[in-house]
């Protein structure tokens, strides 16, 4: 008996006027797929203005597909729509650019919901800080990411609150380090509860073996290598549990030869745990600090390092927590599926964008000849800055230039907005990120995401709008 040919999936595309032609090219340029696509053009001049009621009205019936996709930015309740039309919706990308991608992987987002590495956030001067402050710091630090807070004591400055900071942190559900030179220190926070003690030599491994604590193991003298491999030998033979912390050198000052001891600490104790302090390169290189960290975390992927020392002193690394939290999920989904770390999260991508323009300059001019309206779209293209309505399409590549040509200089609302728009998309322009009008620039993890967004239904209208709204009411805006 021949066998029988498998039914290629059937889908279908719902767009609107303008994107119609952009969204039939890119589908064409896909080439053979695995799925059979049709195209059907809603009748609304933005794809983004569809919602749900108008597709109940305008779709034929019966819908001839196994699945519906919807433009990313329309706003409608999928489970609903699929529900009355007996075939499952799905919200596809926000740019026609990114369509091939996301058809690629299946239409499935990649998981990035699993980490195996712990990160010791610790705060360097909690010796300065009133116990109540530390519980404050610890709480945004674990909103940021942090498994373990680790309370900085600094040289020859008395910690008096140190055990009410640990029992403090501990009754909040906190796992607590203690990080000192002074073995005083580091027995009084073993005996207050702490859970991790940073960092036992083999002069002072004995507060392991008296107190119920996890130590980091170090050098007795930086560099001496041999001393952590008889530090951490002691502590096999006494069944303790621990981990181990070659100590990572700044670049010019031991750099690469203190990344050999990391190799070798792995190639000796194939399954002990390791611990890497990342803010020797972090803190003290003038580089954007999420590049440097996924460099490390990805050098700790491959060796099996699964716990991390971070600090946040410099400005420039004020957001380090989230940037390791980033890069730790990022380095695990890859190494999950023997696949390069790329394709999966832009989070440390915070410059600039793998594909920041979505549109070429003759497909913005394409669109710009349709518009038959007084409002103004805004676009960034590899050529500049483009402002477009019925009266004209603009090109600069600064904002600036364009506003003796916009006519705006009676409507204040309108120019303020025009002037931060415009504004952004400079600052996209120049940098190459992708600009979409009346939406944030992406900063990555540089910056906090906004609430997440019911895509159910349309936002509300902006300050533009409701100030333009007020006024015809005769209302303060």
């Amino acid at each position: 008996m021949a066998e029988i040919e498998p039914v290629a999936e059937r889908i279908l595309f719902l767009t609107g006027h303008l994107a119609r032609p952009r969204l039939e090219k890119v589908l064409h340029g896909l080439g053979e797929t695995p799925f059979v696509w049709t195209v059907f053009d809603v009748g609304v001049q933005v794809a983004a203005l569809m919602t749900g009621s108008i597709i109940l009205r305008r779709l034929p019936r019966p819908v001839e597909a196994d699945k519906i996709m919807v433009p990313g930015r329309c706003r409608a309740d999928l489970d609903a729509l699929s529900a009355e039309l007996g075939v499952p919706v799905v919200r596809g990308p926000d740019e026609l650019v990114d369509l091939p991608a996301f058809l690629g992987r299946g239409g499935t987002m990649r998981d990035l919901s699993r980490y195996d590495m712990r990160i010791f956030s610790e705060i360097v001067d909690a010796s300065a800080q009133t116990v109540e402050a530390i519980v404050r710091r610890a709480s945004a630090m674990r909103q940021a990411g942090a498994n373990v807070i680790d309370l900085g004591c600094l040289p020859d400055t008395p910690f008096p609150l140190l055990e009410d900071a640990v029992r403090a942190l501990k009754a909040e559900g906190f796992l607590v380090s203690v990080d000192s030179a002074q073995t005083e220190e580091l027995e009084r926070g073993a005996k207050a509860g702490a859970d991790f003690l940073l960092s036992l030599t083999e002069e002072t491994l004995w507060i392991a073996e008296r107190y119920k604590v996890t130590p980091v193991l170090i050098p007795k003298v930086h560099r001496d290598l041999d001393s952590l491999w008889r530090v951490t030998e002691m502590a096999q033979a006494k069944q303790l549990s621990f981990m181990i912390d070659p100590i990572l050198d700044p670049i010019h000052f031991g750099f690469m030869e203190s990344l050999a001891g990391y190799r070798e600490a792995r190639r000796r104790f194939p399954v002990a745990e390791i611990m890497m302090g990342t803010g020797n390169l972090t803190e003290l290189t003038e580089a954007d600090s999420g590049g440097v960290t996924a460099m490390l975390l990805g050098i700790c992927s491959e060796l099996a390092i699964r716990d991390l020392l971070i600090v946040q002193v410099s400005p420039h690394t004020r957001r380090t927590i989230e940037e390791h939290d980033a890069a730790r999920r990022l380095m695990f989904a890859a190494r999950e599926d023997q696949a390069l770390p790329k394709g999966y999260d832009a989070g440390l991508l915070q410059l600039h964008a793998k594909k920041p323009f979505v549109a070429m300059p003759a497909e913005i001019a394409e669109r710009a000849a349709e518009v038959r309206d007084a409002n103004f779209r805004i676009e960034v293209a590899e050529d500049g800055i483009h402002i477009y309505n019925r009266d004209g399409h603009h090109v600069a590549t600064h904002a600036m230039e364009l506003y003796p040509r916009l006519g705006v200089e009676k409507d204040g609302a309108h120019a303020f907005y025009l002037a931060a728009e415009l504004t952004k998309a400079e600052i996209a322009f120049a940098l190459g990120k992708r600009f979409v009008q009346d939406e944030p620039l992406d900063w990555g993890v540089a910056t906090d995401k906004a609430a997440e967004e019911d895509l159910s239904q349309l936002r509300e209208a902006g300050h533009t709008l409701r100030a333009k709204t007020s006024d015809v009411k005769g209302e303060k805006p």
